[in-house]
């Protein structure tokens, strides 16, 4: 039997600086790992980085910081050969990269397309690749999507839209990494509470997402708390290897497929 346990593990977080990414980085320290490759987008996020590898480092567990720009291909290669350069091996990959925009569809530019589908899409298709190409056998891969997916709503097309793809490229890794026991899992959380959503929301908007959780009444926001999302993503990367293929929305029953 494949050892799925998180000991001895290396895991590589993109856009694992701060939010949920950076939670999930100190949560997979906390439980096993042996080392954390935190990716990060720009000067912007660096510092966020750098103390999510401080805490990391004072678990006792080995940290390091990359930064790059993941909407090429080149670039995504190389944090991948970083991260495996720096510290061996590579078992686990999880993307939480990703950018939201909330507009009517007639004014929705070009410009403002392409930058969507780059960081949603063509991003996280080529982060699936590399993870094919450098993960060790019974890897685990988890792209961050989104609930949506799962809804009926107006403003986001290019959102979850460019999200979309992702459920396709997870079930086609999943066949094909599948006889190197590698596990391939998208998960989309609700609303959540952190600054990723607030900037694109108005105070009505904000005001429904709050209470349109089946469960909104038992969360402290009402909406979904990133502490509610890691065990899934924890589970997945261990006990949970034998899903794979699926897209799993985590929202206290805001929507569904």
């Amino acid at each position: 039997m494949a050892d799925h346990s998180l000991n001895g593990k290396v895991a590589l977080i993109a856009g694992g600086a701060k939010n949920l990414g950076g939670l999930i980085a100190r949560d997979l320290a906390a439980h096993g790992v042996k080392a954390v490759a935190v990716h990060y987008n720009s000067a912007a996020t660096a510092d966020a980085a750098e103390q999510t590898v401080a805490a990391i480092k004072q678990s006792g567990v080995e940290a390091r910081a990359f930064q790059a720009d993941l909407t090429t291909a080149a670039a995504v290669e190389k944090l991948f050969t970083d991260a495996k350069s720096a510290f061996g091996r590579i078992d686990i990959a999880i993307n939480t990269v990703g950018k939201v925009l909330k507009k009517p569809f007639v004014e929705i530019t070009e410009a403002e397309y392409d930058d969507m589908f780059a960081v949603n899409s063509k991003s996280a298709f080529f982060f699936i690749k590399e993870a094919g190409k450098h993960l060790e056998d019974n890897g685990k891969l988890v792209t961050l999507v989104t609930s949506l997916l799962g809804a009926f709503t107006p403003f986001y097309a290019s959102y979850a839209g460019s999200k979309a793809p992702v459920e396709h490229f997870t079930r086609a890794a999943s066949k094909e990494f599948g006889a190197r026991g590698i596990s391939v899992t998208a998960v989309g959380p609700g609303p959540m509470d952190t600054p990723f959503f607030y900037p694109a929301e108005g105070a009505d908007a904000v005001a429904y997402h709050k209470t349109a959780a089946s469960l909104s009444g038992f969360s402290k926001t009402g909406l979904t708390d990133i502490q509610d999302v890691v065990p899934l993503i924890r589970h997945l990367v261990t006990d949970g290897w034998w899903i794979t293929g699926q897209t799993l929305l985590i929202n206290g029953g805001y929507t569904t497929k």
